[in-house]
């Protein structure tokens, strides 16, 4: 698995760019999380996470992935539903924004997002599901 710099690296333009901006803006709200590749994904922090079936893992509070056609900004341990109205040029799911293009999307909303995510580093979060 390749380190961070070098994952970033390897994209091609403007994507390296864009995903630069993102990685540097979360090392800047969270210095605190702990960054590393997970399974093709730039990551941030861990979280717990268990369901009422009692299955149970661990996953990033935060991750970007780069697609072939967008940005995925995961912030899996919180809904980022609340922030979709000021994210209008975003693709919002419950725990992922969609982006083609860094400057897409509200930088200072962002923040609030990665603010929020973070928040749940080395937490266990139980599910109904």
């Amino acid at each position: 698995m390749p380190e961070p710099d070098d994952w970033i690296a390897a994209l091609p333009e403007p994507r390296r760019t864009d995903i630069a901006a993102i990685d540097q803006r979360i090392r800047a709200v969270a210095p605190h999380l702990r960054r590393y590749m997970a399974g093709g994904f730039l990551a941030f922090g861990r979280y717990r996470y268990r369901y009422a079936s009692k299955r149970e893992g661990e996953w990033p509070v935060l991750a970007v992935a780069s697609n072939k056609a967008y940005i995925s900004l995961y912030a899996s341990p919180i809904g980022v539903e609340p922030w979709a109205e000021r994210l209008p040029k975003a693709n919002v799911g419950k725990g992922c924004i969609r982006f083609r293009h860094a400057s897409d999307v509200d930088l200072d909303v962002v923040d609030e997002v990665i603010t929020a995510a973070a928040a749940k580093d080395g937490v266990l979060i139980e599910s109904g599901r």
